[in-house]
Parts: structure tokens; sequence; C-alpha cells
């Protein structure tokens, strides 16, 4: 098994990998469709691609591997710095040289790479855009603000600025219908979406956050795992006698902290569940932003459970008891008494 270690960047990528005598071997390879085909070809059968996870720049190589059966993880920067040891210096040849020699040591660890599909890839790109239109109104709204303090005011200015943020937002809007169109002409698409929107608190935006980033619940498929990507997973923070205050890490999505948080105050403001559980943690005297992380962390969990049960959430739902499920009638009938007496 031959390890290709590939650091890569928008215009091209650096390879290096070792040739049947074991010697190291550099190559500059233009990140564009022919040049990745040509160095494909040539490259040989059951090897593995080690690359760097530098998000979009890497989506051509991590398509065209798949269509060639090749085999490709991408590795985040930050654990091949943190695994080699002390290192000294930094280039595009030394960390491809790095990538490689992490895929050889670390391939248990390794995982590799399917690149999304056609509708899920669709869907992506649209709310990219819909961020970044949301992103101009505000800027064009912060502006409007400083000039409206002023003692003279343009009118022109006024009317150029209330019809492009009224351009935008139509935009927006069609933007936003767009997603709604492909989510629903995608059975699985279509079921996801209106089970994670039936918990109250999670809009539209929160629930195609989550479709997207969590590859439809599957790439992230459970609520512990998609509490620790977006950031809201408290780790415990302790060693030898000392014991400190759980802390959460700050390596987390911060798009989709900031969603959850606005999901959390619209759950405690209209879902009586959140609403007892807040004021409960309020009068154990936890401080606001701990309960709401608490909160966020607790929708996490409600949003996986109705998606993988495929039932709608309803607050009148009642909880089983562990000891009753997956028991027959005369069993449930034995386990009752017991719990009575």
């Amino acid at each position: 098994m031959q390890v290709y270690g590939i650091d890569l960047s928008k215009d091209k990528f650096d390879v290096n990998f070792l040739d049947v005598n074991e010697k190291e071997k550099k190559k500059t390879v233009k990140n564009g469709i022919s040049a990745i085909s040509v160095f494909l070809s040539a490259v040989p059968k059951d090897s593995i691609l080690c690359a760097e996870n530098t998000g979009s720049y890497g989506d051509l190589l991590v398509f065209l591997c798949n269509q060639l059966n090749i085999s490709i993880a991408l590795v985040p920067g930050y654990n091949v710095k943190h695994s080699l040891g002390l290192v000294k210096g930094k280039s595009d040849e030394v960390d491809a040289g790095r990538l490689r020699e992490y895929g050889e040591r670390f391939f248990d660890k390794l995982s590799f790479k399917t690149y999304q599909s056609e509708q899920m890839s669709e869907l992506r790109q649209l709310y990219s855009l819909r961020s970044q239109l949301v992103k101009s109104v505000k800027v064009l709204k912060t502006g409007e603000h400083g000039r409206s303090v002023m003692p003279m005011q343009s009118i022109a200015a006024n009317r150029c600025l209330q019809a492009s943020v009224a351009g935008i937002e139509e935009h927006i809007r069609g933007v936003e219908q767009e997603m709604l169109s492909i989510i629903e002409s995608y059975a699985e698409l279509q079921q996801t979406y209106k089970l994670a929107v039936s918990v109250k608190g999670i809009g539209p935006v929160i629930a195609t956050d989550l479709i997207i980033k969590t590859g439809n619940f599957q790439d992230i498929d459970t609520a512990g795992k998609a509490a620790s990507y977006a950031g809201v997973c408290p780790f415990p923070n302790s060693s030898g006698k000392m014991v400190l205050k759980t802390k959460i890490s700050p390596f987390g999505d911060k798009k989709l902290k900031s969603l959850l948080y606005m999901g959390a105050k619209s759950a405690v403001k209209h879902n009586k569940e959140y609403k007892l559980y807040y004021q409960k943690k309020q009068l154990e005297g936890k401080p606001h932003y701990l309960i709401m992380n608490n909160v966020s962390n607790k929708l996490l969990r409600t949003i996986y459970s109705v998606v993988k049960s495929r039932i709608p959430y309803t607050q009148d739902h009642i909880c089983l008891d562990p000891r009753e499920r997956n028991l027959t009638g005369s069993e449930k009938k034995v386990a009752q008494k017991l719990v009575i007496n």
C-alpha cells in the first residue's frame, strides 16, 4: 500500500510519496480537471491519498478520486501538526511530506471521504449564497443607522439604499424557495426536514443547516457527535486531584452554535417543557448562557430522536420505562407488577 501526502491550495497541490526503492519523491499538480486526471491515472491501485482538509479547494480531487475508486482521506491540519511532535519550518512541500507520514503512521484513524450527492451539493451552494446575501443586508442596514443620526441626510442615498435592500431581500426569498424545492423533490430529504421542523424552536434555516452539515443525519449520525461538532458539548477538565468545571471546546462550528442558541431561545419561550427546564436551572443558580448551552444540547438530542424514530415531535409524548421496551404483552404485565411492588 502506497500513501500519497497532498497539500492543497487554490491553484495547485504538492504531492509527496515514496517510490518502489523507498526514495522520497515530490511533484506539483495543477488544481484542474485535466491535470488531476493525468495524475490519478498514474497512481497505482490500492494507493491511498492523504490530503489536508482545506474546504472547497479539495472538492474536485475528492470527486475524481470517487469516480476512479481511489481512496482519499481529508485530515485537519491541526491533527497533523500535533501528531508528529516538535517540528520546525513550514512550506507546501514540507506539509505534503508530513501528510504522507501522518497517513502511514495513523492509517487506522483515517476516515475516507465520499463526495456529496448532487442535490446536497446544490443545497449547500444555495445555503452559502443565502448566508452571503443576509450578511449584505446586515451591512447595508448598519450603515443606514450611522447616517440616520446625521444633521443633514441625503434623500438620494436613502432611496438607493432602500431599493438595494428590497432587491437583496427578494433574492433571499428566491433562494429560500429554491432550497425548499430541492428538499421537496427528494423524499428522504423532505421527510427529515419535516421531522426536524416539528420540534418547537427549530425553523427552516436551522433544519437546512443541520441537514447540510450532518449529511442528512448520516455522516454525523448521533446527537453526541453533533453536539461536539457544534461546540455545545461539555468535556471533563481534570487532572490528578485537580477537578475543575467541565468546559466546551472552542473548536466547534460557530455558525451552527449561534443558530442553535436562537432555536433554544425560541424553545424556552414557546415550549413548556424547555421553559420549565430553564426555570428549574435558574432556581439552582446556574448562569443564563450555561442553561442556554444545555438547552441547545437538549434540542439536538430531541431532533435526532424524532429523525431516528421517524415520529414527529409532540409535547404529549410519554417516554416508556426502559424496562418495558421490547417486551411481549405477558412480560409487560409482569414488569408492571414488579414496578408497583
